[in-house]
Formats: structure tokens, C-alpha cells, sequence
């Protein structure tokens, strides 16, 4: 755990994991911490550097002396607010380099602190106040190196030649360009980060959304048959202790089997990587499914048309639970005993009719969740579903499923 804070500390804020919340305070964070480190080691370099650099030029230009020393200095310290206030640091470190160049102190590293403040202004956002920084410094430069050369230090001066003045505007051009790259750099990563949160999130949500399905599909089903049975057996259990023993019997598989695919469901949930232990249901578990029906009082007629045909896995899977919730449907809202199942197989399709001849009942009022999860299923596989009643009464499930589909959340 310890590890990875450090490793969310430790890259830039743009390649952090964690929840949006996070990385938002850590930004904020870094934003408000002042680069002390880096800023130290620019001043000394610069310092350091600049007295070497002095060295070769004590015949063009002025001797370092106090003043050209707080120049130095003050443009690293400008630096230390680079993150907070980037626009003021680079406006602020070419006045400061504007300011040594008229004094005619040595060239040298002083400007790593001009380019390290155009480079954080450009990749904060600030592109064009960095160009208008560092487009005035270099016309204020060449305004000293051409025309006000003979009333500035050092004494005896020439104009600069202008071969000098092509490479501080290359150098200048390169130092805008790479900021800039590094920008939209920035930016791509920052997207790309957002279109995983948010493919993250929806993966989240289709994830929630199939387990409601499948725990909708088989407790409803389940309890649907436990509830009729549960009926009967009250009914039945001074009467005829035998057919309630029966009925409890049914319950008994009934919630056995509801509580193994609660189980595999929530299993899938505890180890969300890992392959389910169980098969799912499929159409080859139909007879199971008629036996149960039979068991709340309801028979089913299954009719199969076509030559079978191999389903894919969530095709087959689909099919069982339509059938299931249209079964169930039949027991909880349908005064008819007796439903048919027709499925039919042709050239690459897959068609489902649930009949049922009515009347409803108005019993076990339902929330319309199951035909709601019909339609995703359907849908999600490149099918259709069409639910109503019949024009002669009754009820009618008709769906229209690809025999090998590419599955969609």
C-alpha cells in the first residue's frame, strides 16, 4: 500500500491512477508546493556556470560584480512561483535578464532561466503570454545589441554581428517549440486519461447492470415457483399432507437451485478475474426449467423447429433466461396453466415464442423489470424482442436472437 502512494506521488500529475478525487488534491497539491530542489540547482548551475562563461568574455563584456550577482539570483528565485503564478514568473524573469543584458554583463546560462519560465508558462496554458515575454526580450535584446550599444556597458563597444542574433532567434523558436510539444503532449495524456476513467465507469456500470439482471432472472423465477408452492402446500397441508409434502419438495429444489446461481453470481463478484466454476444456464437446461414450471402448477409444451445449431455462450445463455422470465411471467401474472415454448433455429438466427392464453390476473404485481431485462439481452446481442398481448387474448414473447453474435456491454 505504502509503495503505491509513493508511486502515485511520484510521476507527474497527468500519469496518476486513482479516483478522480485524488488526483484532483494531489494536483492542487503540487501546484501550491514551491520547486525548491530543481529551483536550488538552476541557481547554482547558473552561478556557477556564468562565472566560468565570464572568464572568456572580460575584453567584450562587464566583470561580474554585487549587482550582476542579485541578477542572477533573482531570476531562480522567480522561479519558485512558476506553478502558482506562471504568467507573472515569465513576464518577471525576462525583465530581470533584460535588465542584465543592458548592463552588459557576460552571456551564459542565464538563459536556462529564461527558457525554464517560458517552458512553465507554455505547458500551463499560457502560450501567449510566454511569446510576448520572450518576443520582447528579444526585441529589447536586439534594440541593445544594434542601436543602443553606445550608450550602454561596456564601454568601446561594437555592434553585435548578426550571426549571433540568428542563433539566439533559433534558440529562442527551439524553446517555444518544445514547450509547446510538451503541451499538447500534456493535453493528449490528460484526455486519454479521462477516456479511461471513463471506459472504467461504464465498465463499472455494465458490470452492476448484468449481476441486477442476472440475480432479477433467477430470484424472480425462483420465489415466483417457492411462492405458488408455498400456496399449495398451506392449503393443502390438512387435506392432503402428502401433495404438501410435495410442494415443500418443490420449494426445497427451488431454492437450492436459486441459491447456487446467487452464489456463482456473487462468486464472479469476490474474483472478478477469475473463470465462473459453473457453466452458465443454457437452452440444454430447458427441461429443468419445464420441470420446475410443472412443479408451480404450469405446463409448458416445447416445440423445436430447424435443424439445432451450436449457440455461442451469451446467445445460449440469453435464450434460457428469456424463456425463464417469460415462464415466470406466465405463473405470476397469467390465470392459464398451461404455456408454449417454440424454438425455432434457421440460417444463422435464433427465434424464441413464449405463449401463454390468458386471461391476467393482476396478481403478483411486477415492476416491468423483466421485460426491461429482456430487451437489454436481446439488444446486446444484436436481437430483438417484441412483448404483448394477442390479438385473440393471452400473452405473447416473441424474440429474435443471432445464433453467433459479437456480444456488446
Amino acid at each position: 500500500m505504502e509503495q503505491q502512494r509513493t508511486a502515485n506521488r511520484g510521476g507527474p500529475p497527468w500519469s496518476r491512477g486513482g479516483p478522480p478525487w485524488r488526483r484532483a488534491f494531489e494536483d492542487r497539491h503540487d501546484s501550491a508546493r514551491l520547486p525548491w530542489l530543481s529551483t536550488l540547482a538552476l541557481a547554482v548551475f547558473v552561478m556557477v556556470g556564468t562565472g566560468f562563461a565570464a572568464e572568456g568574455q572580460q575584453d567584450t563584456r562587464e566583470p561580474l560584480d554585487v549587482f550582476a550577482r542579485v541578477l542572477l539570483l533573482a531570476g531562480p528565485a522567480l522561479l519558485l512561483l512558476r506553478k502558482r503564478y506562471p504568467v507573472v514568473t515569465v513576464f518577471g524573469v525576462c525583465a530581470v535578464a533584460f535588465v542584465y543584458f543592458a548592463a552588459g554583463y557576460p552571456y551564459g546560462p542565464v538563459f536556462l532561466t529564461i527558457a525554464v519560465a517560458c517552458f512553465a508558462a507554455i505547458v500551463a496554458g499560457h502560450r501567449r503570454a510566454a511569446w510576448w515575454a520572450v518576443g520582447l526580450l528579444w526585441a529589447g535584446h536586439l534594440l541593445i545589441a544594434h542601436w543602443l550599444y553606445r550608450y550602454l556597458p561596456p564601454g568601446g563597444d561594437d555592434a553585435a554581428p548578426w550571426g549571433q542574433e540568428v542563433f539566439i532567434t533559433a534558440w529562442v523558436i527551439a524553446i517555444v517549440a518544445a514547450s509547446d510539444l510538451v503541451r499538447v503532449r500534456r493535453e493528449v495524456w490528460a484526455r486519454e486519461r479521462a477516456e479511461r476513467a471513463a471506459a472504467e465507469r461504464r465498465r463499472a456500470d455494465e458490470e452492476r447492470l448484468r449481476i441486477a439482471r442476472e440475480l432479477h432472472d433467477v430470484l424472480a423465477h425462483s420465489i415466483s415457483v417457492i411462492n405458488v408452492q408455498a400456496g399449495v402446500g398451506l392449503a393443502l397441508l390438512d387435506s392432503d399432507p402428502e401433495q404438501a409434502r410435495s410442494a415443500l419438495t418443490t420449494i426445497k429444489a427451488a431454492s437450492k437451485e436459486a441459491l447456487g446461481e446467487v452464489r456463482q453470481v456473487l462468486d464472479t463478484l469476490r474474483t472478478p478475474g477469475d473463470a465462473p466454476r459453473a457453466p452458465a444456464p443454457g437452452l440444454d437446461r430447458l427441461p429443468e426449467l419445464v420441470e420446475q414450471a410443472a412443479g408451480a402448477g404450469l405446463t409448458v409444451e416445447v416445440e423445436r423447429v430447424g435443424e439445432p445449431a451450436a449457440l455461442a455462450p451469451g446467445t445460449d445463455l440469453a435464450a434460457f433466461r428469456i424463456v425463464q422470465e417469460a415462464l415466470t411471467n406466465v405463473v405470476r401474472h397469467s390465470g392459464s396453466r398451461t404455456a408454449r415454448v417454440r424454438i425455432a433455429y434457421s440460417p444463422g438466427r435464433l427465434a424464441l415464442q413464449v405463449d401463454d392464453e390468458g386471461p391476467a390476473t393482476g396478481s403478483a404485481g411486477g415492476s416491468g423489470n423483466g421485460l426491461v431485462g429482456m430487451r437489454e439481452r436481446a439488444g446486446a446481442l444484436g436481437g430483438t424482442i417484441e412483448a404483448g398481448p394477442r390479438r385473440d387474448g393471452g400473452f405473447r414473447v416473441l424474440a429474435d436472437l443471432p445464433l453467433q453474435a459479437k456480444e456488446s456491454p
